[in-house]
């Protein structure tokens, strides 16, 4: 067992204290678990920017993520809107009129995703200065050397 397999292992059967879900053993770091997939799903370069816009703003038309979440493509846009919905994480709603409203909005599952996913966010924009110094640092050291 490793040390990530040791720390995540759990007691016994039942429901997690956490979700209520039934206990199943799931391990991210295991190859053929399906959480894995999952987990890469929403580690994708679009999934966690439109759950942290989502939660941030609330209720967006299609457009409005587009505008929020910058340089993301509409195809790109609607194939993570698509996978996030089907993994019950966005709701899209279609309202009767006309032209038809669509309007994109976390379910409950999704918000609880997405702040989790916030202080990352905040943390990313308030280190991002050390980590590019040490990536140039970094590069600095390991230049080829001119002959």
């Amino acid at each position: 067992m490793t040390t990530a397999q040791g720390a995540r292992a759990t007691a016994g059967r039942g429901e997690t204290k956490e979700t209520g879900e039934p206990e199943i053993e799931r391990d991210v770091f295991a190859q053929l678990c399906p959480s894995r997939a999952v987990f890469a799903e929403l580690a994708d370069k679009w999934s966690m920017l439109i759950l942290m816009s989502l939660f941030a703003c609330g209720p967006l038309r299609f457009s409005e993520l587009q505008r929020g979440v910058g340089g993301v493509s509409r195809k790109m846009l609607t194939q993570t809107l698509r996978t996030l919905e089907r993994d019950g994480l966005v709701r899209r709603t279609v309202f009767p009129e006309t032209p038809p409203r669509v309007v994109y909005d976390l379910l409950p599952l999704g918000r609880e995703l997405a702040e989790l996913l916030e202080p990352v966010g905040r943390w990313t924009e308030l280190r991002t200065g050390r980590m590019l110094a040490a990536r140039e640092e970094f590069d600095a050291a390991h230049a080829p050397e001119e002959g």
